[in-house]
């Protein structure tokens, strides 16, 4: 920068810089040249040059409040104004100017920055608010006691808001975590009594269950457990720390009488096997009687299969049609082959029989007679008629020959 636009120094050693408004004196110089004493104050006018454009990347460039800025400008402002240097002292004026709106529009956008913040902090809370209201009124009380403890952290994190609003808002929410765990504590203090009778209620159970272990009615014991079972289901959980051992006793006594019942099965079950194993010799001696050709000693055989068979026992369920099945053949046999002898040997039955035959016989003759008759009175519609009836009736005579048949008639 060329000196001699902007200062110089009279023969006193007075050094003068020049304004707008003319010159004035910053400065007096004794010790050397009048261009060593230019030098100097035009050096402390770089300075201020140093000093304006640091303070302007300070404010272009970092957070510097607006209060700092101001401060560091004003003290800027004092040292151009007091012109203690040599330079254009109205241009550092102007970019001092240029910065100070620079701090007033920072100053500004800041402030609207804080009005949305805490607009949007207010709705934040508002919205965590509403929500623990809401919550206030759940029965999820673990996800809603998790969730609640999660919107304190969130509050705690948002930006406050003036005292007023903030402490309304807060009472708000607080009272909405309040009421979830006043609620909360209600419940589960209902559930602790009700789980509490729910444990004395399985302790009867488990009184009864153990007192039937030893029980050899198998049926009906095994009856009851079932129902024992069923009101277990329907008394509920008692508390967590002590429903494992409920349920370990209650199990206990129903294993001790189903093992003994498995025991007595297993046992059972083998003397049925074998009592079908006796059974099935007795079926196949019967069914060597078959077919009846002596009534008599057939009779007297069956019964006494029937003795040994009443005097073995059960055999197993799944069996039993089968078994029963091959002696109900032979002794259908040789009911049959009675009822055969009865009506042969029966003499009113043979009687009714004879008379019936003989009934048939003449209403036979009479239709034959009636029908030849009507053929040849040329009357054949009612040649046909009596010849249809005449067939009906032969075949009845015919049948009924063939039973008097069986009584040796």
């Amino acid at each position: 920068m060329s000196s001699e636009p902007w200062g110089r120094v009279d023969e006193t050693g007075t050094v003068y810089v020049r304004t707008a408004d003319g010159e004035k004196a910053v400065g007096s110089w004794q010790a050397g040249s009048p261009e060593e004493a230019l030098a100097y104050f035009e050096r402390k006018y770089e300075g201020l040059v140093v000093e304006i454009d640091l303070l302007e990347r300070r404010v272009r460039t970092t957070d510097l409040a607006a209060k700092d800025a101001m401060a560091a400008l004003g003290h800027l402002r004092e040292q151009v104004t007091e012109g203690h240097a040599v330079g254009d002292l109205a241009a550092l004026g102007r970019r001092l100017d240029e910065l100070v709106a620079v701090v007033d529009a920072r100053r500004e956008e800041r402030k609207a920055a804080r009005a949305r913040q805490n607009e949007e902090a207010r709705s934040a809370k508002e919205t965590l608010v509403a929500e623990a209201e809401e919550l206030a009124a759940s029965e999820q009380w673990r996800t809603a006691g998790e969730r609640l403890r999660a919107l304190v952290d969130i509050w705690k994190g948002l930006p406050r808001l003036d005292r007023k609003a903030d402490d309304e808002l807060w009472h708000r929410f607080s009272q909405a975590r309040s009421a979830f765990s006043k609620r909360r504590k209600s419940h589960f203090a209902a559930l602790d009594s009700q789980r509490e009778e729910t444990r004395r209620r399985k302790e009867k159970l488990i009184a009864e269950a153990e007192a039937l272990s030893d029980s050899t009615d198998w049926v009906t014991t095994a009856a009851r457990y079932r129902d024992l079972m069923q009101d277990w289901k329907a008394a509920g959980r008692a508390h967590r720390d002590v429903e494992e051992g409920l349920w370990t006793r209650f199990r206990a006594a129903q294993d001790v009488f189903f093992q003994a019942r498995s025991e007595a099965f297993a046992e059972r079950d083998a003397e049925q096997r074998d009592n079908l194993a006796r059974k099935e010799l007795l079926a196949a001696e019967a069914e060597k009687l078959l077919p009846i050709t002596d009534l008599k000693s057939a009779r007297a055989a069956l019964r006494s299969i029937g003795e040994r068979w009443e005097a073995i026992g059960h055999v197993p369920r799944d069996a039993r049609p089968a078994i029963e099945g091959r002696m109900a053949v032979v002794e259908r046999a040789i009911a049959e082959a009675e009822e055969t002898e009865w009506r042969r040997t029966n003499p009113e039955a043979r009687a009714r029989a004879a008379g019936l035959t003989g009934q048939l016989q003449d209403a036979v003759d009479r239709l034959r007679e009636q029908a030849e008759r009507a053929r040849a009175q040329g009357n054949t519609a009612k040649a046909d008629k009596l010849e249809q009836e005449l067939a009906g009736r032969q075949a009845l005579l015919d049948q009924a020959l063939k039973g008097l048949q069986e009584f040796g008639g």
